[in-house]
């Protein structure tokens, strides 16, 4: 069988593109490295920040859907990493669920939600 090597990207929908870029640059501080214009209008963009790739796409009916669910987890180098997160986001006013324990032992910032809703989790394992 053919390998695979990790993911490419992860799409989400939002309402607002312009307000969830702001969110996902100001607070998860990823910069915008596409804007996929089409007819003249930004319908989408591709973030990233180390080697996280994840883009956005403007389809407010599926950015509902998800409200309150909790699609992706992004990985945190450390359990301390994971504490300096909830730090930065309290500075930044960003209601969220504090750090639990994962199922296997990590540090995971729960209750972070982007402004549709969806809930973005960031995990360390135990070993970090």
């Amino acid at each position: 069988m053919p390998d695979l090597s990790g993911f490419h990207h992860v799409k989400l929908p939002v309402s607002d593109l312009d307000r969830s870029r702001a969110w996902y640059t100001t607070v998860l501080g990823l910069h915008v490295e596409i804007e996929f214009v089409e007819e003249g209008v930004v319908k989408g963009l591709a973030l990233a920040a180390g080697g996280i790739r994840l883009a956005l796409r403007h389809d407010p009916p599926r950015a509902a859907a998800l409200a309150g669910f909790d699609p992706i987890a992004l990985a945190v180098p450390t359990r301390d990493a994971v504490q300096a997160w909830r730090h930065r986001l309290d500075e930044l006013g960003q209601a969220h669920g504090g750090v639990v324990t994962g199922h296997r032992g990590g540090a995971v910032l729960v209750g972070l939600h982007d402004p549709d809703g969806i809930e973005i989790r960031l995990y360390a394992d135990e070993t970090a």
